[in-house]
């Protein structure tokens, strides 16, 4: 999401358009028959790549980055899936962000969307090794047996400062509740503003219709980050009791944060043991139902 909520803020600067295809600003990103997707089916995982993998090699070296994501395999015709693509649209998307800046993805989040919002020290993609003291560090369940054990891989320093634009956020639950209150009050807050409303109501609209997401195997109703509720009878992360109108987003196996335009609520659970499905879901489900229940 936070990523999402600056290539908004890009977008309405004239730099880029959701209709552009990747391959107008990164031209090498047209291998293997990728020359047509757009930024709008990469943002929607609709852009048929969700099983890509850039390794640790990448995460630092940008100029590796830009040959990893552009070397990236086309699995099936873009748009003709809905199909959650974890870490490969946003690291398309952080390229994107650079090639069109000039600079690197995570110094322009931070200069666009964390600092302005007043959450300079609450808000990373890419985590400065000065504040690794300030993060909790990941769990996740044995193999075998009861019990948790540390996640090596997204404890390590190069995921922390690598800043994986789809998967590597640091944060307090203060801050992304903050974020969600931005979007709730139309794109400003404490008298910032980072998007104006009409490029808000853009991206939170539901531009995946009722498709299902094959991943997550029910319609998830994609907007430009986040995802909205519907009227579906269940849907990942936001609650089933939540109004139709209440969009957001999660962390794997850890968190989900929304906002309710009907009642000004935005909410945010954050934590660190990272369990699987089914319980995960359980779990978002149980919480969120909690605060929609609680809203009068």
């Amino acid at each position: 999401m936070v990523t999402a909520v600056a290539l908004w803020a890009l977008a309405e600067r004239g730099l880029f358009s959701f209709s552009d295809r990747i391959a107008d600003h990164v031209p090498e990103f047209r291998k293997n028959a990728k020359g047509n997707i757009t930024v709008l089916q990469t943002i929607t995982h609709q852009a048929g790549f969700p099983s890509a993998v850039v390794g640790k090699d990448a995460w630092a070296d940008h100029k590796r980055l830009r040959e990893v994501v552009c070397d990236f395999p086309l699995e099936w015709s873009p748009g003709s899936k809905v199909h959650y693509h974890g870490l490969t649209a946003h690291w398309t998307l952080g390229v994107l962000i650079e090639t069109i800046t000039g600079k690197d993805f995570r110094d322009v989040i931070r200069e666009t969307v964390a600092e302005p919002l007043g959450l300079g020290r609450e808000l990373y993609v890419g985590l400065p090794e000065g504040e690794f003291g300030r993060a909790a560090a990941m769990h996740e369940p044995k193999p075998v047996g009861d019990g948790f054990r540390p996640d090596a891989d997204a404890n390590s320093a190069e995921w922390r400062k690598g800043g994986a634009p789809g998967g590597a956020g640091y944060g307090t639950a203060r801050a992304m509740a903050a974020l969600y209150q931005m979007m709730l009050l139309g794109g400003e807050l404490n008298g910032t503003r980072i998007v104006g409303p009409r490029t808000l109501e853009y991206a939170i609209r539901n531009h995946t219709g009722e498709r299902v997401d094959e991943y997550m195997g029910m319609p998830m109703h994609r907007g430009l980050g986040p995802h909205v509720r519907g009227t579906t009878e269940n849907i990942r992360g936001l609650g089933g009791f939540a109004n139709p109108s209440v969009f957001g987003h999660g962390g794997v196996g850890t968190s989900y944060c929304w906002g309710d335009p009907e009642s000004g609520v935005s909410f945010a659970y954050v934590t660190n043991n990272r369990i699987p499905d089914p319980w995960h879901s359980k779990r978002l489900d149980l919480v969120a139902n909690f605060v929609h229940s609680a809203i009068l």
